[in-house]
């Protein structure tokens, strides 16, 4: 599997969609679900780099394993973001406010 997992590309998609979106209306809830977004993106290919040269499930090249190992990397990248993550959302919104 490439080193951004389809799930990211979903991500990516969402960002880069939504940035359109915030020139429009930029409400101050668009601002910060979109930091808090690319966050969880940065954050689940920190997690996705941790095991990049893993073979696959007990040394087997299992693409289902992986599959639900890219999932769960995105789940907890998403929940880490949504609770504070690593402040980088903080510091994203902070410098889009005039």
């Amino acid at each position: 599997m490439n080193s951004i997992s389809q799930a990211g590309m979903s991500g990516i998609v969402s960002l880069t969609t939504g940035a359109g979106a915030l020139t429009k209306t930029s409400g101050p809830n668009k601002v910060e679900k979109a930091a808090q977004q690319f966050e969880a993106l940065l954050i689940g290919q920190i997690l996705h780099s941790t095991h990049e040269s893993d073979s696959g499930w007990l040394g087997a090249d299992d693409s289902s394993a992986s599959s639900a190992t890219d999932f769960a990397e995105e789940q907890l990248a998403n929940t880490i973001a949504q609770n504070g993550g690593l402040g980088l959302s903080k510091m994203i919104i902070q410098g889009l406010r005039p």
